[in-house]
Formats: C-alpha cells, structure tokens, sequence
C-alpha cells in the first residue's frame, strides 16, 4: 500500500559511479572516434588518475575479454554497460592489466574489478582515458555534475 516509501532495491535508480579515480569527462571529449561519436552508445570518460578500476553500479560482470582491457555489465533491472580501458589498449593482449574478479561474478558498486600498471601504460604511450558506455537499457541523457572535476572511483557521478 506505501510503495512510494519503500527503497528501490535496482541499482541503476541509485545511479553510475566514477569506474576510477581521476578527472570526469564528456565522452564527446574522447580521443576515439567510435566513443566520441556515440557509435557505441552514450556515457562519460575520466582521464584516470588511479590504476584500479571499479563496477560503477551493482550487477553481473558478463563480459571480460582476454585482453583484459575492458568489462561489460549487467544491472538487475537490465541496464548494459561497458567499462573500456584505455584507447587501442585491446592491442596490448593483456599486457599490463590484471583482472581481480571474474565472468558471471555478482558485485556491489565499487567493488574493484581490474587493475592496470600505469607505468607500463606510460611506457607504451597509451591514452588511458576510462570509458562508461550505455550499451543497451538505458535511455536517459547522461547529465553529469561532475564534468571537469575530480573524482574517487565509487562516487556516484550519474
């Protein structure tokens, strides 16, 4: 009968999180292309500052390549998004990443998913600016406060 008091238990009504530690982003500021453009879908970027990355909401991990430079997910209510490392860093086979979680894993928001070595990415000359998209699900405008501001990853940024 009060339905409208009880706390949605979806954890896209609770919104995104920062997928990592650094400076937020639009993702029309990509340096790619297919991101920039929303070939992909709609999301945002941060230029990390830190080397962990984290799931931005609650869900299921469902996709990690073997090249470790991405994960997809999947929120309980059906929102799919993808979590992109870096740019052309698909190129690196796995070199330089680690991943600290696994396929068909249910997590939290902020639950630290994979970690890259910065130095190594450095050392490369990889653009390690983080990509959230919208891959399916989600079709609302990614309005966000936090655009050219710092932020921690697991800070609700949408």
């Amino acid at each position: 009968m009060f339905g409208f008091l009880k706390k949605s238990q979806d954890s896209s009504a609770d919104g995104f999180a920062a997928p990592v530690d650094g400076k937020c982003i639009s993702i029309e500021e990509v340096a790619d292309a297919v991101f920039s453009s929303k070939m992909m879908g709609d999301g945002f970027a941060i230029v990390p500052t830190g080397e962990t990355v984290v799931a931005p909401a609650d869900g299921e991990i469902v996709m990690i390549p073997e090249s470790k430079h991405a994960f997809g997910m999947k929120t309980k209510d059906g929102v799919e998004l993808l979590v992109h490392i870096g740019l052309d860093t698909v190129n690196l086979n796995g070199q330089g990443f680690e991943v600290l979680t696994k396929q068909g894993t249910r997590v939290k928001a902020g639950t630290p998913i994979i970690r890259f070595d910065r130095s190594f990415m450095d050392k490369q000359g990889i653009d390690l600016t983080t990509m959230l998209v919208f891959t399916g699900g989600y079709d609302k405008p990614v309005v966000l406060s936090c655009l050219g501001q710092e932020v921690k990853a697991g800070d609700k940024v949408l």
